[in-house]
C-alpha cells in the first residue's frame, strides 16, 4: 500500500524517534508498504517519521545504480549492492568516516528543493535486520550518504540543516512558503 509522504513543517519530521523494541506483523507490513512507497515515489531512501511512524526504522534501495559505490563490505567481505537491496534497519549503529564530499541531495519530505551537502564519504556500523540478525556494513559512495539521510531523519535532522549558512539564506524563503 502506498502511504502519504510526511511533508517539510510536520512536526514528526523533527522528532527523534523510538527504538523499535520488537518486530511485530504490524512493523513487517510497515516496511512493506514503505519499500513500495519509496519506489512509487522514484526516492533511493525513506525513514518510518517520512510516514508518519516514531520509529528508528528505515529503508533504502540504490540498486538502481549498482556502481554507485567502491567499497561495500557485509559482515566483512566483499558485497554486491544487488545481495543487498532493498536494505530494512532498525536502530542503526554507525560511524561516519573519511573526508567530507559535496553531493547534492534531495528529499522526499521536501520534494522541491534539492541542494549540496557534505557528509563524511564512508559509513561503518551494526544495522540491525527485523530478523534480529546484524549485519555489519562498510559503504562508501550513495549507499553512504542515504544511509546518513534516512538516519538524520530519525533523529529529527533534515538535509536542509546540513547545508553551508549560505545556501540557507537561499533556502529559507521557500522552506518558510512551504512550512506554511
Amino acid at each position: 500500500m502506498i502511504l502519504p509522504i510526511s511533508q517539510f513543517g510536520d512536526p514528526i519530521l523533527r522528532k527523534r524517534c523510538r527504538e523499535v523494541d520488537e518486530v511485530t506483523d504490524e512493523i513487517m507490513t510497515l516496511v512493506e508498504d514503505m519499500i513500495e512507497t519509496m519506489h512509487e515515489a522514484n526516492g533511493v531512501g525513506l525513514a518510518a517519521p517520512q510516514v508518519g511512524r516514531d520509529l528508528r526504522l528505515a529503508v533504502v534501495d540504490v540498486s538502481h545504480d549498482p556502481e554507485c559505490v567502491s567499497v561495500l563490505k557485509v559482515n566483512g567481505k566483499d558485497a554486491r549492492i544487488e545481495d543487498i537491496m532493498p536494505l530494512v534497519f532498525i536502530n542503526p549503529r554507525f560511524e561516519k568516516m573519511g573526508a567530507r564530499e559535496r553531493m547534492e541531495e534531495g528529499c522526499l519530505s521536501i520534494e522541491e528543493i534539492r541542494a549540496e551537502v557534505q557528509r563524511p564519504g564512508i559509513v561503518k556500523g551494526v544495522f540491525p535486520q527485523l530478523d534480529g540478525s546484524e549485519i555489519e556494513l562498510e559503504a562508501d559512495g550513495l549507499l553512504a550518504r542515504v544511509i546518513q539521510h534516512e538516519t538524520d531523519h530519525l533523529n529529527g535532522v533534515l538535509f536542509v540543516d546540513r547545508v553551508s549558512a549560505a545556501t540557507k539564506l537561499m533556502l529559507r524563503r521557500e522552506l518558510k512558503r512551504l512550512k506554511n
